[in-house]
């Protein structure tokens, strides 16, 4: 799913709204692969462009190689041509994560997810070169994705700039929280470069200073809804995007900046309307009664676009 322009460019056809999966897991806490296809299709149908397979919101720290390699299959199989599939093959080790991108592209999937290194905080040039390894070690397109809250680490604007002029990287999924960094980085990267927000509650300001899209979360139970607001921005019906981002704002804040780590609060949501996602691997935990009780209250106070039952 991509195409050249601009010359060299690599321009991906990944969407303006993809949906971080959350994966899930059976009764026994094993990968429910064909529930994995059944969620994918229900999220096309709700308006997912792109779906990233074992990201941090499908619990990439506690998947063995095996899983995520049975994931990004399962998925671009049930994806068919409907939906890109970016698989999340990035840790804190350079030489692990070039060899888990090479057997992820041999799957088939359309693209790559990179998470900047976790837990051994490189410099900025470490940073570099790490991404660039990755990228060079495949023929597919790569998308960074900057998260300092989880990763402890933050790669500069400038890091970023720099990495958009190789070939193969084609985008990023910001999610420092800088708007200031977003203004960098759309101005100053390649031509055909692209920023998809990283929180879903930043979607519509990062659109209005040129960004692309959202890596979403809550497009599991809001997909349609979100594919309006960016819809309607790109359109130029800004007001109606605006009423949109307000009217979903609280119901995303309560999944995103609950007291439990994504994909927690998410995945209870989801079990708790009927889409059977399973529950979460340790260290993650559920969500105890009261947060559940003050989470599914402000679910209920809103339209949701996920058929239950999935």
């Amino acid at each position: 799913m991509t195409s050249t322009t601009n010359g060299s460019t690599v321009q991906p056809a990944f969407g303006r709204m993809l949906t971080a999966m959350v994966t899930p897991f059976d009764a026994a806490g094993e990968v429910d692969l064909k529930q994995a296809q059944q969620l994918t299709r229900a999220l096309i149908e709700t308006g997912t462009e792109g779906i990233v397979v074992a990201g941090t919101t499908g619990e990439s720290p506690t998947l063995t190689e095996r899983e995520k390699l049975e994931l990004f299959r399962a998925v671009k199989e049930a994806a068919a041509n409907d939906a890109a599939v970016l698989a999340g093959t990035s840790t804190y080790d350079t030489r692990e994560s070039v060899h888990l991108s090479r057997e992820a592209e041999a799957v088939g999937v359309d693209g790559l997810l990179l998470t900047a290194p976790y837990y051994n905080r490189p410099n900025q040039e470490g940073l570099y070169r790490h991404f660039e390894a990755i990228a060079a070690a495949v023929n597919i397109p790569v998308v960074l994705y900057n998260i300092p809250s989880r990763t402890g680490i933050n790669v500069l604007p400038e890091t970023i700039v720099r990495l958009s002029r190789v070939p193969n990287i084609v985008g990023d999924k910001e999610a420092s929280g800088n708007l200031d960094a977003v203004s960098t980085i759309v101005e100053d990267s390649e031509s055909g470069f692209l920023v998809w927000s990283g929180d879903d509650g930043f979607t519509l300001p990062l659109l209005s200073l040129g960004g692309y899209g959202v890596i979403s979360v809550c497009s599991h139970i809001i997909g349609r809804q979100m594919r309006s607001l960016i819809e309607d921005f790109v359109s130029g019906r800004v007001v109606e995007a605006a009423a949109t981002h307000r009217r979903l704002l609280p119901l995303i804040n309560a999944v995103m900046a609950g007291p439990a780590a994504n994909p927690v609060p998410v995945k209870h949501v989801m079990n708790q309307l009927g889409m059977n996602v399973g529950g979460v691997r340790l260290p993650l935990y559920d969500l105890d009664s009261d947060q559940s009780a003050t989470l599914m209250t402000e679910v209920r106070k809103h339209k949701l676009d996920l058929p239950v039952g999935v």
